[in-house]
């Protein structure tokens, strides 16, 4: 990792743990919320800020890893963290590679309108079968136990968390700086001088799909656990929608952009659905929130990411006047 990273990394770090330890309740609660977010947030930067592969289902990889969980919980008295959370990141690396395989065939907008036809698929099968439950979900009756704690702490659930997100953001990392991450790169540049060089961009790109539906699969299983209850929203297009502007919002092609852009995201939200500051106009959030988004999009073509260079390069402009 670059040394800008490993030094974004620390700092996070220190205020995540810091949070973890001296944080209310309140605050810990919600900052887990948003942890998770940015490990799924992370999941789809893999694909659309390192690839250039633009998938709109990403939200059916995070569903099948929460619902994973609650049915599986179901059947244990006692179930065991090593058991459950493999096999909720297996199940959605599995559904990954199905829809990779057939969706990674097509390009541009004929991409995304087939990765959105399988989340659907999938949202119709958890939403209208007995599978899911149905309209009214599940709920995640018996908590697992992560490595013999509880997870009715919220504290150790917070860690346990906290731990999640620097592991992906490290492994992620890794990837992007590798020869593998390289050639991910490449083919987000220029995927036919790829192919002409001697790179099969075809399982390159596969292989990114299926870790990028694993790693939302692993954020699912944290949000089933922490809620302690799942539904078919969490497989719908709105999230995929939702995930896909928090890294826009945060800047794409920086890892360190989707946790941003997801924290960013939820202040946003947090902020506008304030009855104390917007009264009764806070049962309409989505309207300030969508116009914000605009406004920050507008104005920060790069993202939040790119704000420091922003700030500077204006900063260089006027001493340049003077």
């Amino acid at each position: 990792m670059k040394k800008s990273q490993i030094i974004f990394l620390v700092i996070l770090i220190i205020l995540l743990g810091a949070i973890g330890f001296l944080g209310s309740e309140y605050s810990i609660d919600w900052m887990t919320k948003t942890m998770i977010y940015a490990i799924f947030a992370l999941s789809l930067e893999l694909l659309v800020g390192t690839t250039g592969l633009i998938c709109f289902g990403q939200a059916a990889f995070f569903g099948i890893g929460a619902y994973a969980v609650v049915k599986l919980s179901a059947n244990l008295d006692s179930p065991q963290i090593a058991y459950l959370l493999p096999i909720s990141i297996i199940l959605a690396g599995v559904y990954a590679l199905f829809v990779g395989a057939l969706s990674l065939r097509t390009k541009g907008v004929y991409f995304i309108m087939v990765t959105l036809a399988f989340a659907q698929m999938a949202y119709y099968v958890i939403h209208d079968t007995p599978v899911g439950g149905g309209t009214d979900g599940i709920y995640l009756y018996i908590k697992p136990n992560l490595f013999g704690i509880k997870v009715e702490s919220s504290q150790s659930f917070y860690l346990f968390t906290f731990c999640c997100l620097i592991a992906v953001f490290g492994f992620l990392g890794l990837i992007t700086h590798s020869r593998f991450g390289r050639a991910l790169a490449g083919i987000r540049i220029n995927e036919t001088r790829m192919r002409a060089i001697g790179y099969d961009t075809f399982y390159y790109k596969l292989a990114a799909f299926v870790i990028s539906g694993m790693i939302a699969g692993l954020s699912g299983y944290l949000f089933a656990v922490k809620d302690g209850f799942v539904n078919p929203e969490l497989l719908s297009w709105h999230l995929s929608g939702a995930v896909l502007i928090m890294i826009i919002l945060g800047g794409l092609g920086h890892l360190r952009g989707a946790f941003i852009g997801a924290l960013a995201y939820q202040l946003l939200e947090e902020f506008f659905r304030s009855e104390a500051i917007f009264g009764a106009f806070a049962k309409h959030w989505h309207l300030g929130l969508g116009l914000a988004i605009i406004l920050t999009v507008a104005l920060l073509p790069k993202g939040l990411f790119g704000l420091p260079s922003l700030w500077q390069k204006s900063r260089h402009s006027h001493e340049d006047i003077k």
